[in-house]
């Protein structure tokens, strides 16, 4: 034992101090800004006649086409480890390797790591310790930190426990710097920081039969055993690097933007920034602000919506003060919308409750087809888009970077951005966009980026590239019953699980927002807080029935799996483009996210009420 791991004399549970220390104070930033130009925060007008006609489903199909096969990315390792280093806190508090037992056993310490440990001790499960591969709480937002970053969902929806922690965001869509230190305050006021070994990445999670339980081994020599291993590992957890010749021999500063190295000093450089998605958008209008070159290389543009960002007025403060329940209230409106974009304007009267409807529902005179429902999204989607890519002609100046700057997909198809300061920055005389459609860069050299011949020399090459989607890590080291890895299992058979929280053949495992994992709602914090309160009412029920081991039946699992496969198919047209979403083009369909929104909540109901997905195993002698 050491100060890291000491002894509760009340409870006798082991009580944790590896909390590391913040790197730099240099580590600091804001997300979006406030802008007053109307202009800017508003589209242009719907071009008249727009219609999803033949030639325009041959410019999606021609712009898709193209694209095809382009998306090529490389593991980081070897030459390559050093883009995950943790570069936002001192190196890791030292402990002892632990080999003892806990109950329950949670990867994650962002959201979904916050959200289950105030479920769980409220309804009296305190055995709980939490890994998580980072130096401190927050997930998404301890990793990424880039200048501008800030969420697209709105933050009174969006932010967990707003009511129990007493806080009210300063701002609409609220500084990814905001919600981090909001994430540190909710663990200093839950007692999280106790329970969690930070610093700690999970290397393999086994299924040990003789004694009901999962060994689970880090990357610090732990070897714990623990009756529930839950994974909220999240969604976007893992990096990915593009894979371009030469990259290996940049002799300049790089590096990924969820490890932004904020020791690089910016200002007056020459800067380069590969990708264009949602950390690219909110990060490049900062950028310009202090470099004194700025070269965006893009090979797919993004969407970029307005971002009507506003600061939290005093009468709301006010006003929530002496409503209670107004967090879970606005978040519950939140997850009744069906529209993407629709989610992202977040109408305040709408949520706030002071209108019942964001627009009325359309009638039809005849009850229309699923594929005709389909063609009206489809007409209503490409006439958003034609919105979206008029605002490219109003705001950008040069006709040839217009054109390059405007999508040709489906809205939604690819992540949605939003934004009212990254289509003016291309006006500045020195951020250039190149235009490296449709392959992508193609050479690094030692000086810089090199595309169609050209040399782009650069101080410092920054890697926007993004991450995995739904493809932690972690579920690559999970194996169960017989010796089955998770990855193997989903490799042969496809994905599968039941309502994305259990597979069968892995007893007393829990994945929070993994793939298949619904929630119905654009909002993910719904869905972990669906999937928090679901695992507490099992384990709540296994305890009113003695049961030690709950797994789920092949037959269930296979028909959600199925289910998932047929939702995902019926809206397909509607994201008919290469992106993350659907592996690039070659995932599976169900075999990631959930697009049954709330269907799974019936399936969800259906099974709590019968049980009869489930295969229950009761208390019995284990080898301990």
């Amino acid at each position: 034992m050491n100060a890291a791991v000491r002894i509760d004399p009340e409870t006798g549970l082991k009580v944790f101090n590896t909390r590391a220390a913040k790197a730099s104070d240099k580590i600091a930033g804001k997300g979006y800004s406030v802008l007053t130009d109307q202009k800017m925060k508003e589209l242009p007008e719907m071009p008249p006649g727009a219609t999803f006609n033949s030639e325009e489903q041959a410019k999606y199909r021609a712009f898709k086409e193209a694209r095809a096969g382009a998306a090529d990315y490389i593991a980081m390792d070897g030459e390559f480890k050093k883009y995950l280093d943790d570069v936002y806190s001192e190196p890791p508090i030292p402990r002892d390797a632990l080999t003892d037992e806990c109950e329950i056993l949670v990867v994650g310490a962002g959201f979904g790591g916050l959200l289950l440990w105030h479920r769980l001790s409220e309804a009296g499960f305190i055995d709980v310790r939490f890994c998580e591969k980072g130096g401190d709480v927050g997930g998404t937002w301890y990793w990424n930190r880039y200048p501008g970053i800030a969420c697209d969902v709105e933050s009174y929806s969006y932010l967990p426990l707003l009511e129990e922690m007493g806080y009210v965001p300063s701002m609409k869509f609220a500084s990814g710097f905001e919600i981090l230190e909001y994430c540190q305050n909710m663990a200093n006021r839950f007692g999280f920081y106790d329970h969690c070994l930070f610093h700690t990445t999970v290397k393999g999670t086994t299924w040990d039969e003789a004694s009901g339980r999962w060994i689970v081994e880090t990357d610090r020599g732990d070897k714990m055993r623990a009756r529930f291993v839950i994974l909220a590992n999240g969604i976007l957890t893992t990096p990915k690097l593009a894979r371009i010749a030469g990259m290996e021999k940049f002799q300049g500063e790089s590096f990924h933007t969820s490890r932004w190295n904020y020791n690089i000093d910016l200002r007056g450089k020459t800067v380069g920034i590969i990708g264009t998605g949602a950390t690219a958008v909110q990060a490049v209008p900062e950028l310009a602000k202090i470099v004194d070159q700025l070269y965006v290389f893009q090979r797919t543009p993004s969407s970029i919506d307005v971002r009507d960002q506003r600061a939290t007025t005093d009468e709301e403060r006010a006003t929530w003060a002496n409503e209670p329940g107004w967090a879970r209230a606005r978040r519950a409106r939140f997850s009744k919308i069906s529209a993407g974009r629709s989610a992202i304007q977040a109408n305040d009267d709408y949520l706030a409750g002071k209108i019942r409807d964001i627009k009325k529902p359309r009638k039809y005179d005849r009850e229309l087809t699923p594929e005709e429902l389909t063609q009206k999204q489809l007409d209503s989607n490409f006439r958003i888009m034609e919105q979206i890519r008029a605002r490219v002609d109003a705001i950008v100046k040069d006709p040839k970077t217009a054109g390059a700057l405007k999508p040709y997909y489906p809205y939604g198809c690819k992540r949605p951005t939003f934004h009212d300061e990254y289509l003016p920055a291309f006006n500045l005389p020195h951020v250039h966009l190149v235009d490296t459609a449709p392959r992508g860069v193609g050479e690094i050299n030692e000086r810089g980026v090199v595309h169609e011949g050209i040399e782009y020399p650069l101080d410092v090459l920054i890697y926007a590239t993004g991450f995995q989607w739904m493809g932690t890590s972690t579920f690559n080291m999970v194996t169960g019953r017989g010796g089955r890895t998770l990855k193997e299992k989903w490799e042969t058979e496809g994905t599968r699980t039941f309502l994305g929280l259990h597979s069968h053949g892995f007893p007393n495992l829990f994945i929070v927002t993994g793939p298949q994992g619904g929630g119905g709602s654009f909002n993910f914090t719904d869905a972990i807080d669906a999937h928090s309160d679901y695992v507490v009412w099992m384990l709540q029920t296994m305890r009113k029935r003695g049961a030690c081991i709950v797994d789920v039946r092949k037959e269930p699992e296979d028909a959600y799996a199925e289910h998932c496969r047929d939702v995902d198919l019926a809206t397909a047209p509607l994201r008919d483009c290469i992106s993350y979403y659907n592996g690039e083009g070659n995932a599976a369909p169900g075999s990631l996210a959930y697009y049954g929104g709330g269907k799974w909540h019936k399936y969800r109901v259906q099974a709590q009420s019968t049980l009869e997905p489930y295969a229950f195993e009761g208390a019995r002698d284990v080898q301990r």
